[in-house]
């Protein structure tokens, strides 16, 4: 995932999606899909299918959540053939891997460890309709044709079933100016699963955004201390499945 030069070239839908509007590229992921900023405040979201995260399963939740915490509003969301998009209204701060940030990782690494306890605490487990369980993302990535190593089909005791973000890496979760978690994006892997789950990936993150010697400050703004077997487990199901 990268920040996109200004002249990249806008997709003809993108332009009619922007109704007029003034609109600057902000974020080009690893299939290809882009993100622009309007001058109208809104973000639209365009890319190639992606049934993995799939952006009406994004818009579904962020739906959802935005009744119990700070998430973007949805505005629009709709597919063709070959493409999808999402529309929502902008949220006040600055992704954690923004350039303000890049000098100070502690106070962004702080706030995400904030923020992802905040997200723990607020979404109700029991209203939740998706589940991001070890069983269903182990299920899953068999019928894409991963071949599971035995040793991560038995997963670690649950430690505390939480309403997961599902992908809680650095760059989705936004901070204020003063350096305090303000929202976060990228939901279309919300469920409910182990917090470990959640809290190895954001973890694990924090070396590829800002290098080593991070991890732990992470789990200590989570408010605990590393359990290194979860820890493993977890990361290895991310990076393998």
């Amino acid at each position: 995932m990268s920040i996109p030069t200004a002249d990249i070239e806008v997709p003809a839908h993108v332009r009619a999606l922007a109704r007029g509007a003034a609109i600057a590229p902000v974020w080009l992921n690893g299939i290809g899909g882009l993100t622009f900023r309007t001058d109208d405040a809104r973000y639209i979201k365009w890319g190639p299918l992606d049934p993995e995260a799939s952006m009406r399963d994004e818009a579904e939740r962020m739906r959802w959540a935005h009744t119990f915490t700070t998430v973007p509003q949805v505005l629009e969301q709709g597919q063709d053939a070959a493409h999808e998009w999402l529309v929502t209204r902008a949220v006040d701060g600055r992704s954690a891997v923004d350039p303000h940030w890049s000098d100070d990782p502690a106070t962004a690494v702080r706030a995400v460890g904030e923020g992802l306890r905040a997200l723990h605490d607020t979404l109700p487990v029991a209203e939740c309709p998706w589940d991001w369980s070890v069983e269903t993302r182990l299920a899953n990535a068999t019928e894409r044709g991963v071949e599971i190593p035995d040793d991560l089909r038995t997963a670690p005791e649950i430690d505390l079933l939480v309403v997961c973000h599902g992908d809680p890496c650095m760059p989705n979760t936004l901070l204020t100016d003063d350096g305090r978690w303000a929202a976060h994006v990228d939901l279309a892997a919300l469920g409910v699963a182990d917090r470990w789950a959640d809290i190895a990936v954001a973890a694990m993150s924090t070396e590829w955004n800002y290098g080593p010697g991070w991890s732990d400050a992470l789990i200590e703004a989570y408010g605990l201390e590393p359990d290194r077997e979860r820890l493993e487990y977890y990361r290895r199901v991310w990076n393998e499945t």
